[in-house]
């Protein structure tokens, strides 16, 4: 016989204890006790609280980013091999890479450089314009016939012509008329004597210390200077629009004289655009410039090679050296926009960085370090946006200043903080 078991009763759910009366004491204790302190703080501390909530916030020193040095390796550059040499670029001190660049050597025909720039000075031409006419006489037919006597270089002159002053620098530059150059000072001096007198001037004022200019054309090997002093003279020609376009000019049109060719055979080939050739009886030189690409510009390099046995030679030297040269340029982006260059923390939290406005690029020639100066100031209270300082970037001469500013905010910690972290401020 079975038996029927009776079910289970449901559970029921048990009845969460109370916290005893003790609890609920301590809890009022705590929360009041805390209350307690700082109404007695306040109430009875008023000289305490008073200091504390009016206490000026101190400045945050911020943690400077410091970015190492750039350097790439030193470039190896193509040597002639004979003669002196020396080269420059626009806009960078002192000289690349040079050899002899300090002896004295006979110049030749570069001396018309400083022909020229010596007559614009006196009777500069507007741009675009030809300046003022010259009228050609039989005297200056002498002089030509002169020159040839001397078995120095020559451009054709007509009696009876007038020539502005930029077709004369062309007869003088182009093909290096020694008769030009003599007529041209006699016109713009009075006299060839005048002309050295303000010729000699003009180089010492501009420190070409080791030139000595002897007469208008090259023609006399006493007249000498340095390869170094050469790339200066390089330089101050191409400051002067009207010289730069002439001497960049492979030929011209001269009514009366005909086609006149540049005897710098270089030009257009290695970026060269100038300057003027030298050629005595035992020499040749070439005074040179040149445009090489370099990142999203260029650069413009200045050189001289004196001393070579033939023009052929000379050129060859310099092309050498101008495509050895102009790997040896960077375009360095030295500071990024937005790169984070400073950090700031306070105390209670509050976080900001100081950031470049705006991004920095030079370009140097070599193994120049590129280096990164950053000055961040130290803050109190600051909004975002804020001026926080500069970084100066520096490569060589160069110098470039980009400004920082703060990307974040720091706040007043607020009362609260002030009165539950005393002395904090201090």
């Amino acid at each position: 016989m079975s038996r029927t078991l009776d079910p289970a009763p449901p559970a029921v759910p048990a009845t969460p204890a109370r916290p005893s009366p003790r609890v609920y004491r301590r809890r009022r204790i705590a929360v009041f006790g805390t209350l307690g302190v700082l109404l007695a703080t306040l109430i009875g501390g008023g000289a305490y609280a008073t200091t504390t909530l009016t206490a000026p916030v101190p400045e945050h020193a911020p943690v400077v980013v410091d970015p190492a040095p750039i350097a790439a390796t030193a470039q190896a550059v193509a040597q002639p091999g004979f003669g002196t040499w020396a080269v420059g670029a626009v806009g960078f001190d002192g000289l690349l890479a040079a050899g002899g660049q300090d002896t004295p050597m006979p110049m030749a025909s570069i001396a018309k450089v400083v022909t020229a720039l010596v007559i614009l000075e006196a009777h500069p031409i507007p741009a675009g314009e030809g300046g003022p006419g010259i009228a050609y006489t039989d005297a200056d037919i002498d002089l030509y016939w002169d020159m040839v006597a001397q078995n120095g270089s020559v451009a054709p002159v007509a009696a009876g012509t007038t020539l502005s002053l930029r077709q004369s620098l062309e007869a003088m530059m182009l093909p290096s008329g020694n008769n030009y150059s003599i007529s041209l000072a006699q016109w713009a001096f009075g006299s060839v004597d005048a002309y050295l007198e303000r010729a000699r001037a003009w180089v010492a004022e501009h420190g070409l210390a080791n030139t000595v200019i002897a007469d208008t054309s090259g023609l006399s090997l006493e007249n000498t200077s340095t390869a170094a002093d050469l790339v200066t003279l390089g330089q101050l020609a191409l400051q002067d629009p009207t010289l730069a376009e002439i001497v960049a000019t492979k030929q011209v049109e001269i009514p009366r004289l005909g086609t006149l060719e540049n005897s710098n055979k270089l030009l257009g080939a290695h970026g060269v655009d100038g300057i003027k050739t030298g050629t005595t009886d035992d020499a040749a030189n070439l005074l040179f410039s040149a445009d090489v690409p370099v990142g999203s510009g260029s650069v413009t390099l200045v050189g001289v090679l004196l001393g070579g046995a033939n023009h052929p030679q000379v050129r060859e030297g310099i092309a050498a050296m101008i495509d050895t040269i102009a790997p040896g340029f960077h375009e360095v982006v030295a500071v990024e926009a937005g790169s984070t260059l400073a950090t700031y923390e306070t105390a209670w939290g509050d976080t900001a960085t100081a950031r470049a406005t705006e991004s920095a690029t030079v370009v140097v020639w070599s193994d120049t370090p590129v280096d990164v100066a950053v000055s961040a100031e130290p803050v109190t209270l600051a909004a975002d946006g804020s001026p926080a300082g500069t970084a100066v970037v520096t490569a060589g001469s160069q110098r470039v200043e980009v400004p920082l500013e703060l990307d974040g905010t720091l706040d007043d910690p607020g009362a609260w903080w002030r009165l539950t972290n005393p002395g904090g401020l201090d």
